[in-house]
C-alpha cells in the first residue's frame, strides 16, 4: 500500500541496542517502499554503525537523527549497549533519561506525523502528545515472550497464565525478578514496560506474523486493553556490503554441505560465563559438526582478554576442520523463544541443570539431533515451511500496518484541524464580544 497524497514522516525511537535498533531499521525500509519517511533518532555511536546498513537508495528515506545524551554519566562511546560492561547498563538507562529535554527539542523541529519508541521509553509518548504528535510502541520480542513478561507486569490478569509449555524453571525465575526490579532511574524496567504499553496510542506493534503466534497476540490484546497489531518476520535483506564483510567465513561455508553447519550466537546484551563457554566449546566439538560460534566479551575486556584465554586448552587453532569461531563485542539467551519454537515444533531446547549450568553432553545431544539426527527430521521440515511462509506473509503484514499508520495519522490531522478551527471560532466570538463592550461603553 502507499500512501499517495503525501509522505508520511515518522520518528523511530529504538533502545539503544543493535538488537533494537535492527528491527526498526528494517521497518523503516519496509515503510520507505510505501511513501513514508523515516527519522531514525539515536546516539550517535550508534548512528555511526546503522549508517554502514543503509544503501544510498534506503538514505533517500530514512534520515538518521542524533540524540544529544548528556556525557556527565557516560563518554559518548558508551552510549550504546554494544560492548557496554554489564554493571553500566543502569547508568545508560539513567543517561538516556536525561537526554528527555533534547528529544522534545527534536520533535519540535522535525515535528514528525508519528512517534514509534521502544519498550523502556516511558517518557517518550508524554512528550510526543504534548505536541499533539501520536505515539505508538514498537516491541521487537515476539509475542510469546512478551505475553508471559506482560503477564507478570499488569495488575489485571487471569488468574493462571493460559499457556502452560511456556514456564520459568527455579534458576530462571529468581534471574527475572532480579531483572525486572533493576533501575534504570527512579523507575523499575517493569513499571517502564507496562508503562510504554499503556500510553501507547490506539495499538501496540509487534515484531512477529499471525501463523506463528496468533494466540500470544490475541493474549497481549485482551490483557492490556491495546490492540496488538503484527509487523512481519522482519528479516534483514543481505545487501552487497554484508556479502563483501567476511569472506573467509564465506569461503570456508562454500566447502561445507548444505545444512551441515551450526551457527551458535546468543542475542546482544548477554555474556557467557567461564562455565557456559567450558561447557558450549565441549558440546560443540562432541557433537561432531561443523559450526560457527559467535563468542562475544564487553568492550573494555575485549583489548585485554586474548580469545585463547577464554576458550578450553587446545580448543583454538584458526578455523578447524570440525569447526571454527569468530569473534565480536557482546551476548543474551531468551528461554521463552526457546520453549515457544519447541511447542510448536519448530526448535529444542537445551535444558540446564536445577542450579541453570549448562551441560557438553546435553549441547551436543541437540545440536546433533536438530541437524542431522533422525528423530529431527520432522523440526528441520516444519522450520523449513515456516521459513517460506515468512518470505510469503512478510509484505501482507507490512500493507496492513501501513493502513494502520494511515488511519491514526489522518485521525489525528483531523483532531488537530477541528481543534485549530475551534481555536479560531473562540477568537472570532472574543473578539465579537470584545468590540460588542466597546460600543457599548462609548
Amino acid at each position: 500500500m502507499d500512501t499517495r497524497t503525501r509522505s508520511i514522516r515518522i520518528l523511530m525511537f529504538p533502545w539503544l541496542a543493535h538488537g533494537h535498533i535492527s528491527p526498526f531499521l528494517e521497518l523503516a525500509k519496509s515503510l520507505a517502499k510505501r511513501n513514508f519517511v523515516t527519522y531514525m533518532c539515536s546516539s550517535q555511536v550508534n548512528l555511526n554503525s546503522i549508517s554502514k546498513n543503509l544503501s544510498s537508495k534506503d538514505s533517500i528515506s530514512i534520515k538518521l537523527v542524533e540524540l544529544h545524551i548528556p556525557t556527565t554519566l557516560l563518554p559518548p562511546h558508551y552510549h550504546t549497549t554494544n560492548g557496554l560492561p554489564p554493571h553500566l547498563m543502569s547508568t545508560l538507562k539513567r543517561a538516556l533519561d536525561s537526554a528527555r529535554p533534547a528529544f522534545s527539542t527534536l520533535l519540535q523541529t522535525l515535528k514528525p506525523d508519528l512517534v514509534l519508541y521502544d519498550f523502556l521509553h516511558s517518557w517518550a509518548p508524554e512528550e510526543a502528545e504534548s505536541q499533539n504528535i501520536p505515539a505508538m510502541v514498537f516491541l521487537s520480542t515476539g509475542a510469546a515472550a512478551m505475553s508471559f513478561i506482560m503477564y507478570h507486569f499488569f495488575e489485571t490478569r487471569p488468574e493462571k497464565y493460559p499457556f502452560p509449555g511456556i514456564y520459568f524453571r527455579e534458576h530462571e525465575y529468581s534471574n527475572f525478578c532480579h531483572l525486572v526490579k533493576s533501575s534504570g532511574s527512579d523507575t523499575n524496567d517493569h513499571l517502564r514496560v507496562r508503562d510504554c504499553v499503556k500510553r501507547s496510542h490506539d495499538l501496540v506493534l509487534i515484531k512477529t506474523f499471525r501463523e506463528l503466534e496468533g494466540q500470544y497476540v490475541d493474549f497481549l490484546s485482551d490483557l492490556t486493553r491495546k490492540r496488538f497489531v503484527p509487523v512481519g518476520p522482519l528479516v534483514q535483506e543481505v545487501g552487497c556490503d554484508m556479502e563483501n564483510e567476511g569472506n573467509d567465513i564465506t569461503e570456508w561455508l562454500d566447502g561445507k554441505d548444505r545444512r551441515s553447519t551450526v551457527f551458535a550466537s546468543f542475542g546482544s546484551e548477554y555474556f557467557l560465563s567461564a562455565n557456559e563457554i567450558e561447557e558450549i566449546a565441549h558440546g560443540l566439538e562432541l557433537s561432531g559438526l561443523n559450526f560457527i560460534w559467535v563468542v562475544r566479551f564487553p568492550r573494555g575486556d575485549v583489548e585485554k582478554i586474548k580469545i585463547e584465554q577464554k576458550l578450553p586448552e587446545g580448543f583454538l587453532g584458526g578455523w578447524k576442520e570440525e569447526g571454527g569461531w569468530w569473534r565480536d563485542g557482546h551476548s543474551r539467551g531468551e528461554y521463552c523463544h526457546i520453549r515457544v519454537g519447541g511447542g510448536g515444533g519448530f526448535g529444542e531446547e537445551v535444558v540446564r541443570s536445577r542450579e541453570g549450568n549448562l551441560d557438553r553432553g546435553e549441547v551436543a545431544r541437540v545440536v546433533k539431533k536438530v541437524v542431522v539426527g533422525k528423530s529431527g527430521e520432522g523440526l528441520r521440515r516444519r522450520v523449513e515451511e515456516l521459513s517460506e511462509k515468512m518470505r510469503e506473509k512478510g509484505e501482507e503484514e507490512i500493507d496492513s500496518v501501513v493502513e494502520e499508520l494511515v488511519t491514526v495519522v489522518r485521525r489525528g490531522e483531523r483532531s488537530n484541524l477541528k481543534s485549530e478551527n475551534s481555536m479560531k471560532k473562540l477568537n472570532v466570538m472574543m473578539m465579537e464580544n470584545r468590540e460588542g463592550m466597546l460600543s457599548e461603553n462609548t
